[in-house]
């Protein structure tokens, strides 16, 4: 009995290791050749194949009846089909020593010139394939002879065949029969032959790839199913520009890519190979040797789909998915997000509701949000990442949604669902490094390839990653097509851009003399400032309505300036729509985290912020990273008992639903849960259970959080004009006496909304505060200390009513009552 070839495995941390598939013998592959495959081949199986024999790769074809190919040399008519009455011989074609080794090595840049079928000038056509642990191979012309029969190949041992058949010219449509397993009664596959086919990548393809310029380069590059020549198979490309070789294996090969050589498509660095009968569902990985001839087993680099980690492999894969968000995708087209209203609520899809997938979240996700009132959902990184306990931050897979959760589809499902119920999707994209899995983008073709080749710019030190070289075209195109991917093949409305800051820096994290300046002497890493430019210049100019986010949390000029406005550094903007406020949201925290007696002596730490509010455009985030790494919750940095944690929760809320800028806030701080958040169990739900003695504290905090978005909504003064100075105005930012802030919020046509936040413990009676004369009453909208929130229910039922008497440089005043660490909104009557 032949033993099973040897199978490289797609998984584990390197992904070559041998692997045993699941539900299998070590002497008998996952599945029979031909079989998974061959309704995506399109060729139907002539019978039902004898038993299979253990030592066939597992070959894409049709199983044809279980007789052995003829010899070399059988009859065939005038059309190439085998007949008794024409005898001729098949003429040996010996394959040049050099180019046979390179071939079986993997390192040959142009299989194609050797296998596959070509004239000879002495006349017959020259037919050779490659196929490892096959005992005989023929060849069928025309329209195939009958069942069983063909025209044979010589055997020139190492898995090639070859033999010059008495033909004129190549036939358009010839086939394989392969033959394995028990030579007295082999399993024979009818194959079409990989090397008959011209490149499937087209010129204009290779044009944009060299210039960096293809902007939907996922439908160039990576596993693409299709019919080409007429047969239904799989395009693979590849781009790996210093490879001496690439062959692609999976599943269908018994992961030994011996049989399936990849040829160079010239100067462009893209290797191809059209593999008939390869469908859907196939998993494969790229088989590249490097300079040095050395080979690794690599996931493509443009998967769309993965294996569920820890295995590795990439999988062929297709959308057949019907979006019904056409409605929200036109209103989202005409809709100017720093007009609008933006609050966003903070996901980790995994943890959310630990065990359920994309399709199980779109059930529950949706609706949650939609009665907090939240106008977005930001999700934590999706892109598919070895490592769970990353949380997404170290992607290995750009363009696959991560496979713990489900398919591509699935993802669109859940993207689908929250936009058919009026919520926008964000989603963290991670450009500034991957990790080092050797399997995945590090050294991809044997040198530094996506990384710097310099060690001091290739080097993450905070991380243990490497950071992309964004000055070689082709990476800057891989990530600028990565972007427009995840917002045009699954309809995301916003990129939030982690970690901008360790982009712009060439020195970001690294001491003096372990990082190299750019060619003007400075630290300003002018690669990475050029390809954000154009990813946010690309991604403006072809998904309207879109908006990318920076996190970054340095003073860099102009991250929301536009790209052609040129500022005092002499750089033009980054593009970003908006930008995370990291000054404000460490300001704020560090106010609220101090005993309120002390509070008056950092009072500045809460106005400071509006010093530059209006230098970019803004996002106030209490995001996943203020809440974790021994930070504690949102309601643990309160001091105090109990019930004043919750109180200053509440107020610090308020206060930041009225602050000028977008809102962010993680998961479980919208009901002060008690514990820092952990991937592995999520938020703490149970605290909401009626069985839970202390439930109604935290359902009235998220109570409030419904209450604080749907007020937000409703009231433009505080977000038509929330980057735009004339939108804001002090009432008072001195009085740090008191740990009182009041300001008032002014609509597009003016009309106003006060916000008094009191950050002490003590109730403060007939506060006067100097207001617009216009209004004749002012009324209550919110109030944090609501007895239906868990507070004390201190405030002001009635409407205040203005006195001519001049406070805070104003002509009028009112009179109100500030509740214990509260924050209250009042509008005009």
């Amino acid at each position: 009995m032949t033993a099973r070839p040897p199978s490289p495995s797609p998984s584990g941390p390197a992904g070559d290791s041998t692997e045993q598939r699941p539900g299998t013998t070590a002497a008998e592959p996952a599945a029979r050749p031909g079989r998974s495959r061959a309704k995506a081949s399109g060729t139907a199986p002539r019978r039902a194949a004898a038993p299979r024999t253990p030592g066939a790769p597992r070959t894409p074809g049709a199983p044809r009846q279980a007789v052995a190919p003829p010899a070399p040399g059988a009859a065939e008519d005038g059309r190439g089909r085998p007949s008794a009455s024409s005898p001729r011989a098949v003429r040996p074609a010996p394959l040049d020593p050099a180019d046979r080794q390179r071939l079986l090595d993997g390192t040959h840049h142009d299989p194609h010139a050797l296998l596959g079928a070509r004239p000879l000038p002495e006349g017959g056509v020259l037919f050779r394939a490659l196929r490892p642990y096959a005992h005989a191979v023929a060849v069928v012309a025309g329209g195939g002879p009958e069942a069983g029969t063909g025209t044979g190949l010589h055997s020139e041992g190492d898995g090639l065949f070859a033999g010059v058949l008495p033909l004129g010219a190549v036939p358009e449509d010839y086939r394989l029969l392969v033959s394995y397993g028990d030579p007295g009664a082999p399993e024979v596959l009818e194959q079409h032959d990989p090397y008959r086919f011209l490149p499937a990548l087209g010129e204009f393809d290779l044009h944009l790839i060299h210039e960096g310029r293809h902007e939907r380069l996922w439908e160039a590059l990576g596993a693409q199913p299709m019919t080409h020549g007429g047969v239904a198979g799989t395009r693979f490309t590849v781009w790996a520009p210093n490879a001496r070789g690439v062959r692609v294996t999976g599943d269908f090969t018994c992961w030994n890519g011996t049989g399936y050589p990849m040829r160079s498509l010239g100067g462009s660095g893209v290797w191809e190979l059209f593999v008939p009968g390869v469908g859907e569902g196939a998993l494969y990985k790229f088989d590249i040797a490097g300079p040095d001839g050395a080979h690794s087993l690599r996931a493509d680099p443009m998967a769309r789909r993965t294996e569920c980690p820890p295995a590795t492999a990439s999988i062929v894969t297709s959308s057949g998915y019907r979006w019904g968000d056409e409605e929200w995708m036109r209103r989202r087209a005409g809709r100017r997000v720093h007009q609008a209203p933006f609050s966003v609520y903070e996901v980790h899809p995994a943890s959310w509701r630990p065990g359920l997938g994309y399709r199980q979240l779109a059930e529950q996700l949706p609706a949650y949000v939609k009665e907090l009132g939240f106008t977005h959902v930001e999700l934590m990184p999706v892109a598919e990442h070895p490592f769970g306990g990353s949380w997404g931050y170290q992607v290995t897979s750009y363009y696959a949604p991560t496979a713990r959760l489900g398919t591509p589809d699935d993802f669109r499902y859940l993207v689908d669902a929250l936009h058919r119920e009026g919520i926008g999707v964000i989603v963290d994209w991670v450009p500034a490094h991957f990790p080092k899995d050797a399997w995945a983008l590090a050294r991809f073709d044997g040198t530094p390839l996506y990384e710097p080749a310099d060690p001091r710019r290739a080097e993450h030190p905070d991380w243990g990653t490497l950071t992309f070289d964004y000055g070689r075209t082709e990476v800057r195109n891989f990530l600028v097509a990565n972007a427009v991917y995840w917002c045009e093949e699954f309809h995301i409305d916003g990129l939030r851009v982690d970690a901008v800051a360790s982009m712009l820096y060439l020195d970001y994290s690294r001491e003096g003399g372990a990082w190299v300046p750019n060619q003007y002497g400075g630290r300003e890493n002018l690669d990475a400032v050029a390809f954000l430019q154009e990813m946010n210049a690309t991604v403006y100019r072809r998904c309207p309505g879109v908006v990318t986010i920076a996190e970054e949390s340095t003073a860099w000029d102009g991250v929301t300036r536009p790209t052609h406005v040129t500022g005092p550094n002499g750089l033009g903007g980054l593009g970003f729509g908006l930008k995370w406020n990291m000054g404000w949201m460490h300001d704020s925290l560090g106010y609220m985290a101090r005993e309120p007696v002390h509070r008056k002596y950092h009072h500045h730490e809460m106005t400071f912020s509006m010093v530059y509010a209006y230098s970019e455009n803004y996002v106030l985030p209490i995001s996943h990273d203020e809440v974790v790494h021994g930070k504690g919750p949102l309601v643990n940095k309160m001091p105090g008992d109990w019930w004043q944690r919750r109180a200053g929760h509440r107020a610090y809320l308020g206060f930041m639903w009225a602050h000028p800028g977008k809102q962010l806030l993680f998961m479980g701080q919208e009901f002060a849960q008690g514990a820092e958040w952990s991937e592995a169990h999520g938020p703490e739900w149970w605290l909401l259970d009626d069985t839970y003695a202390a439930a109604g504290d935290h359902r009235g905090v998220r109570d409030l959080v419904r209450d604080l978005n749907h007020a937000y909504t409703a009231e433009p003064a505080l977000w038509e004009r929330d980057t735009d100075p004339s939108g804001f105005s002090w009432i008072d930012g001195d009085a740090a006496e008191d740990n009182v802030f009041a300001f008032l919020r002014l609509a597009a046509d003016g009309s106003p909304l006060l916000c008094v936040s009191n950050f002490s413990p003590v109730v403060r009676r007939d506060y006067r505060l100097g207001v617009p004369s216009e209004p004749t009453g002012w009324q209550e909208v919110l109030n944090t200390d609501g007895a239906r929130y868990g507070g004390s229910g201190v405030g002001n039922p009635d409407p205040l009513k203005p006195e001519a008497s001049p406070w805070h440089g104003r002509r009028v005043s009112i009179q109100a009552t500030l509740p214990p660490l509260a924050t209250v909104w009042l509008r005009p009557v």
